[in-house]
């Protein structure tokens, strides 16, 4: 049976973490400038060590936590059979909080210092042919205000090479399209610019001209491009399910989501020539061996490239 002693002392120790884990909320969002979402899921991975630690050494403070714990921890994650990614996701998490600790001199020694990340398998990402890109925006019912929306939508995509929160996020007051450019709010909200090319830029005037103007905008919505037909700018499911349903309606087979838009938008550049400092650049990519995954896609190009450059191929 608990004394009343170590109820106080259990009751005081969670009391701390509750306010370490707050501070943490606060430095993720001001010094770290993380989205939302990337915060949240940061805070899920230290409840899920604040629970697993408190439930297995009650009253255990922060400060006392060890690599054994934590390794206790990994264990039982793994049992969980969650995936290589979402592990490596919740140990970058646990090691995000004990460095922020240790700025804070919380702790004077990291314990997550020589804890091994899971091996992860880079995946090459599906892309779609300029073929299939061509069959996705003919299957557009374009007599439909909403497929002129689609078709605008998509092309913005494809041309930008856009994520889907960029998309759905795109202001009308980031449209720069007499000198070709569009500036989207990325990962982090940071913002960069990335040039447009002219169909997209006809399919966007096209509809802004003859469908948005139709729409009865919501209050706080007048700046997003695209809108649904009640007024509000289109979430991420709702592209979703637009690209879900044009797939199906051209006979395509693969996997078709949002991000295979800027899958194909990158690699249609890299197979084009294109150099990978400008393609990071226009993706966003905060390091450029993200953007050298898109130069494993096409074995072609690879070679093509080799007996271009390399002089035993000449």
């Amino acid at each position: 049976m608990i004394s009343v002693m170590s109820a106080q002392v259990i009751s005081f120790e969670i009391e701390m973490w509750e306010a370490y884990i707050k501070g943490f909320r606060s430095y993720l969002q001001l010094e770290r400038n993380m989205s939302e979402n990337t915060v949240e899921a940061y805070l899920h991975d230290i409840r899920m060590l604040q629970s697993h630690v408190l439930m297995e050494h009650p009253g255990l403070a922060v400060e006392q936590v060890q690599m054994s714990h934590l390794q206790s921890l990994l264990q039982a994650i793994n049992e969980m059979e969650l995936s290589v990614t979402t592990q490596a996701r919740v140990l970058s998490g646990i090691k995000s909080f004990f460095g922020y600790l240790l700025l804070e001199e919380v702790i004077r020694k990291d314990p997550t210092e020589l804890l091994e990340a899971p091996k992860l398998r880079r995946k090459l990402p599906h892309v779609l042919s300029v073929d299939e890109v061509m069959q996705l925006f003919a299957a557009i019912d374009h007599s439909r205000p909403d497929g002129m929306r689609n078709r605008a939508m998509l092309e913005v995509m494809y041309s930008c090479g856009l994520r889907v929160s960029e998309l759905v996020g795109l202001k009308l007051s980031g449209l720069f399209l007499d000198v070709g450019f569009i500036k989207v709010t990325g990962k982090g909200d940071k913002e960069r610019l990335v040039p447009i090319g002219d169909e997209a830029s006809k399919q966007l005037t096209l509809y802004r001209n003859h469908v948005r103007v139709q729409v009865p905008i919501k209050q706080g919505q007048e700046d997003f491009v695209f809108l649904n037909k009640r007024g509000s700018a289109l979430s991420r499911v709702m592209v979703f399910m637009v690209l879900k349903d044009l797939a199906a309606k051209a006979g395509i087979e693969k996997n078709v989501h949002p991000h295979t838009l800027r899958h194909s938008f990158a690699t249609h550049l890299v197979e084009g020539g294109a150099d990978l400092r400008a393609v990071q650049e226009m993706m966003g990519h905060k390091s450029i061996t993200t953007t050298e995954i898109y130069t494993h896609l096409d074995r072609a190009f690879l070679r093509t490239t080799l007996e271009k450059y390399h002089p035993r191929y000449r």
